[in-house]
């Protein structure tokens, strides 16, 4: 067949292929990676709504009084008049359904922060009440029960946040700014990252450049396999493709806590330390003061099983370098129990590398630290703490505590009983001075406790 007979076959060929089977084929070629990944994932993404009532300016937006993207985005996010109005407020987030037997949603707490009415729509219409099991700040982590009416829910499947490659595509699925199901598309920029926050730091998160903005918190973060790696938080103040997500693994460990309405327990350590001064900082030669200074070590701790000792210098933990004493509290604050950190010492003049197990931050824990460093023993009423004893010469015998006082506040917690008590110790353990309310013969008393 010569060349002319070629092209009349081909043309003839192509004049009776129906038009159909072209079609099949140009969405075969569109059926790519990240639209499979998201057909898989989407439709266990949910749209919530918290109901609250709010002090706000005039002029903004629901989304722009997000107090948390507020924080990130910096003062000049949404400006509007100076007069506040008190209303009733839909916040906007994401979330993910992780259970559908059981109606289970992952979101961040923030999303759900003083809401009294939530309700999730689903992406094919469907609207349910949800209830809160329980939050975490500290992770920013929450979880809802959905009113299911007994129906299974599509569920997403969840990754391994342990194998991210720097680098592989990262898809953000969520509702920014109130627009469903938008999907947007990056890479893994890199993980362990910090970010500092007003109440400590979030640590250990992923960074990445795919989109995301007000009302894609608490949405899921999918890799092309279509599975969660992450959950999408926030966006840094002023720049542009960084993104952060709480990596799955860690989610999935406070959730597994939530769940089974014990609360997320603190990781501990075991170690007191210090701010580094300018004289420190020459001593061990550094270029500014930064770091923590290990003051004491509690035998049989994880801090002491990883052979730290008084007199070492904390530069660093995982991929977080540390300043200063309050960014390890939020490091602690955000690592989960049993989860292996590891910690780049100074000691002398040599650098080390350790591995330490923080192990749990308990009631047992919570009375030995402050019986220590405090000087106080306290029992535990219905709704009050008091103060059962005050060690001689201590700090708390130092300010006048006694017993028989009522400890209604320490540092920044009210308590009321034994968990709040344990938390406020854990929280000011390692502060050089402690503001503390004491109630005594019916008048309460303000006083800024020194530690030695």
């Amino acid at each position: 067949m010569g060349r002319l007979g070629l092209w009349a076959l081909c043309w003839l060929l192509l004049c009776c292929t129906p038009l159909s089977v072209f079609a099949a084929a140009g969405r075969e070629v569109r059926m790519t990676p990240v639209v499979t990944a998201v057909r898989a994932v989407a439709p266990a993404v949910v749209n919530i709504t918290s109901a609250r009532t709010v002090e706000r300016r005039a002029g903004r937006g629901p989304f722009f009084d997000d107090e948390f993207f507020r924080q990130f985005f910096g003062p000049g996010f949404a400006p509007g008049p100076a007069a506040p109005q008190r209303e009733t407020q839909e916040s906007l987030g994401s979330g993910v359904i992780i259970d559908g037997a059981k109606g289970l949603v992952l979101t961040n707490a923030h999303v759900i922060a003083g809401g009294a009415a939530i309700t999730a729509r689903l992406l094919d219409g469907r609207e349910l009440p949800a209830s809160l099991v329980g939050s975490d700040p500290d992770f920013d982590v929450a979880v809802l029960r959905l009113e299911t009416g007994g129906k299974p829910l599509p569920q997403a499947a969840m990754g391994d946040s342990s194998d991210i490659m720097i680098g592989e595509t990262a898809i953000a699925i969520g509702n920014p700014f109130g627009y469903t199901n938008t999907v947007t598309t990056g890479v893994v920029s890199a993980v362990g990252r910090s970010l500092k926050h007003e109440g400590g730091a979030y640590a250990g998160l992923i960074q990445t450049d795919a989109a995301i903005n007000p009302g894609n918190s608490g949405g899921p973060l999918v890799n092309l396999a279509g599975e969660v790696i992450g959950i999408n938080m926030a966006i840094q103040a002023q720049a542009q493709g960084i993104g952060f997500a709480i990596p799955i693994d860690k989610a999935r460990r406070v959730v597994a806590q939530i769940v089974s309405g014990g609360g997320v327990t603190p990781a501990w350590l075991g170690l007191s330390g210090q701010d580094v001064d300018a004289r420190t900082a020459r001593y061990f030669h550094l270029d500014r003061p930064r770091g923590v200074l290990v003051t004491e070590v509690a035998a049989g701790s994880a801090a002491a099983k990883a052979g730290l000792r008084p007199g070492d210098l904390m530069l660093g933990v995982g991929n977080t370098d540390l300043d200063d004493k309050d960014q390890l509290l939020g490091v602690l604050r955000t690592s989960p129990v049993g989860e292996p950190l590891a910690l780049r010492l100074r000691r002398g003049g040599e650098d080390l590398s350790v591995t330490a197990v923080p192990t749990a931050f308990a009631d047992k824990e919570a009375a030995e630290v402050a019986g220590k460093r405090w000087g106080l023993s306290v029992a535990f009423s219905r709704d009050a703490a008091t103060v059962a004893g005050v060690t001689p010469g201590s700090p708390a015998a130092r300010l006048g505590i006694r017993a028989g006082d009522v400890l209604v506040q320490i540092g920044g917690e009210k308590l009321k009983g034994q968990k709040d008590f344990t938390r406020a110790v854990y929280l000011s353990r390692m502060h050089r001075t402690v503001l503390v309310m004491i109630e005594r013969g019916g008048r309460g008393y303000y006083a800024r406790m020194g530690v030695d």
